[in-house]
């Protein structure tokens, strides 16, 4: 028996920056959304744990034995062992929480074939501050470092959504630091509504000091902003730069003016969750 899931590509339609913890990290508000396509995972049972990756961006998983599948396998004992494949089609570094992508949909997978844990999200957010949402992959608004999740009216869902990255890689780290050096502004919180409302008067304090080291995004954003969009951001820490439209066929035009234009970027289209 072969298992298949789809590791959903996150968004960030808002998101706040509000101050830094006394233990390092940033406390965050943020409204999660979930785009129809992303990585894919298959796995089998097997005798032991094995990991193997696939897919355009498969190289810059270094070592798949260390990385966050490996760490999700183990927080999740099983009678078997588990042969996971990753097609690895979202770009690293990119601001579409791929690796928590990845262990959310594997975390699906095993929920489905056995019990978990009654703090299986606790245990989710031992891995990663974006994996709890990612677990289920549903529209919701994150706070503290955004694993304490909350729920939102979704009045996106089906939203024909554009996704571009410029193929440059973005560590979180550098941004969040970037974005302490220029400022450090606390903005004040999301604001209250439906997740429409959330995302049209929301923010992402994270676009300015990730344009200040890869100055790439802004051109990625002026593009967007010429394809009729209801709304264009970059999503999380960057790179990726996302796109909103009224209708698929609008979305359509847009992701072949942009691949024509610029056929370099990386892009995915479809519709948010």
């Amino acid at each position: 028996m072969t298992l298949s899931e789809t590791a959903f590509a996150k968004i960030n339609l808002a998101l706040h920056v509000r101050r830094r913890r006394e233990d390092g990290y940033h406390e965050l508000e943020t409204l999660f959304a979930f785009v129809d396509g992303g990585d894919r995972l298959t796995a089998k049972f097997g005798d032991v744990d094995r990991i193997t990756t696939s897919g355009e961006f498969a190289g810059a998983l270094t070592n798949p034995f260390d990385n966050i599948l490996a760490h999700t396998l183990t927080k999740f004992p099983r009678h078997e062992g588990w042969h996971v494949r990753l097609e690895k089609n979202l770009p690293v570094a990119a601001g579409l929480g791929g690796g928590s992508a990845d262990a959310g949909a594997l975390i699906r997978m095993i929920a489905g074939e056995q019990s978990v844990p009654s703090d299986v999200m606790d245990r989710a957010a031992a891995l990663g501050a974006d994996v709890p949402a990612c677990v289920w992959s549903e529209t919701a608004i994150g706070r503290g470092t955004g694993t304490d999740l909350s729920k939102v009216e979704n009045d996106l869902k089906g939203t024909p959504v554009l996704l571009i990255n410029p193929r440059l890689p973005l560590p979180t780290g550098p941004v969040f630091k970037a974005w302490s050096e220029l400022d450090g502004v606390d903005r004040g919180g999301l604001p209250t509504g439906s997740a429409r409302t959330i995302a049209w008067d929301g923010r992402n304090d994270l676009e300015a000091p990730a344009v200040s080291i890869c100055p790439a995004i802004a051109d990625v954003l002026e593009a967007l902003n010429e394809t009729g969009a209801w709304l264009v951001r970059m999503s999380g820490s960057g790179a990726t730069c996302f796109a909103l439209y009224d209708d698929a066929e609008q979305r359509d035009r847009a992701a072949q003016a942009m691949a024509e234009r610029r056929p370099g970027w990386w892009q995915l289209k479809g519709r948010l969750r």
